[in-house]
């Protein structure tokens, strides 16, 4: 699940002056006109060299911005929020990593380009892209309708899914709706999972709890019979110690939850280069090595062939 749904400065330069006289306060008409003539005419010149000034140092600072523009031809700046793990994090000295960092890269290699890659509150993600402080975002960003109003999108280059856990000796099994009936199933309050489950088994003998931690808390404990949860947070769950007597019940749940790179609306020309490498990725093997760093299903996630079969197809009614 994916709760989450920069700005650039452009200096210019111009040429100011001044200057300063002193009044004449006692000068006879005729010379006050003179004087004031004069000075008229010496404003006038200095107002047309401010302006040629201003109009150099503005063709100055165009000029400078398409050479920099130019030079930076072979760089995609990316964006990433740096606090979602283990899609993007931040290390300990600075640096930032995770899949998305390194999908990323993969990218910027594939494409021949230097990655410039930037850490950036959630909240300012979508304005720092609309604003040009870089080009395109990867950082576990769902494609929504509402998002899809404001940038573009690539293909996706990850699926989120649910899964059901139990352990691994329970006859439990998600593809029958009586024995999801008849088993207490824990769920995260407010999530894409809770919805899912409560909308596709409305007599489903639920269990919701306030955070994920809780609810793994329960199974773990045989507090519950089952659970259904993101599919990542529960890998990383059977992974551990409180979950190596739990596997995998049935096939994923297709929630049709994808995360997909964000670009500009005009950059057609990016998007058609990076989806060109998201395939190049796929088809090479480099997505797949870098997958299985970071989402590998643990032994002890394997479900067996007694419980593995077909999930349920009831997806429409899934909340996004």
């Amino acid at each position: 699940m994916s709760n989450h749904l920069l700005s650039a400065s452009i200096f210019s330069t111009s040429a100011t002056s001044s200057s300063a006289s002193k009044p004449f306060l006692k000068a006879k008409p005729i010379l006050a006109l003179t004087a004031l003539l004069a000075l008229a005419g010496c404003s006038n010149g200095q107002n047309e060299t401010n302006e040629n000034a201003s109009s150099e140092a503005t063709k100055t600072t165009e000029a400078t911005e398409k050479n920099s523009a130019a030079a930076d031809d072979n760089v995609l700046r990316i964006g990433t929020e740096g606090a979602y793990a283990p899609f993007n994090y931040t290390n300990a000295d600075g640096t930032l990593g995770g899949f998305d960092v390194e999908i990323a890269n993969a990218i910027c290699d594939d494409m021949q380009m230097t990655c410039e890659i930037m850490a950036q509150d959630w909240d300012g993600i979508i304005p720092g892209l609309k604003a040009g402080k870089y080009d395109a975002i990867v950082a576990a960003m769902s494609v929504t309708p509402e998002r899809a109003k404001q940038v573009a999108f690539t293909d996706p280059y990850f699926s989120n899914a649910l899964v059901f856990l139990a352990k691994k000796d329970s006859s439990f099994d998600p593809t029958n709706s009586s024995d999801i009936n008849a088993h207490s199933i824990a769920a995260q309050r407010s999530t894409i999972s809770s919805q899912w489950l409560e909308n596709t088994y409305p007599k489903a003998n639920m269990k919701l709890y306030d955070t994920l931690s809780n609810a793994f808390l329960d199974l773990g404990s045989g507090r519950v019979d089952a659970m259904i949860s993101d599919k990542l947070p529960a890998l990383e769950w059977l992974g551990s110690p409180s979950g190596s007597n739990y596997a995998i019940k049935g096939d994923e749940v297709d929630i049709n939850d994808n995360f997909a790179i964000a670009v500009r609306p005009n950059d057609e020309a990016l998007q058609a280069k990076i989806n060109q490498s998201l395939a190049n990725l796929k088809s090479n093997g480099t997505y797949d090595k870098i997958n299985q760093k970071y989402f590998s299903v643990p032994v002890s996630a394997t479900p067996t062939p007694a419980t593995s079969t077909t999930a349920p197809t009831t997806l429409d009614s899934a909340a996004q």
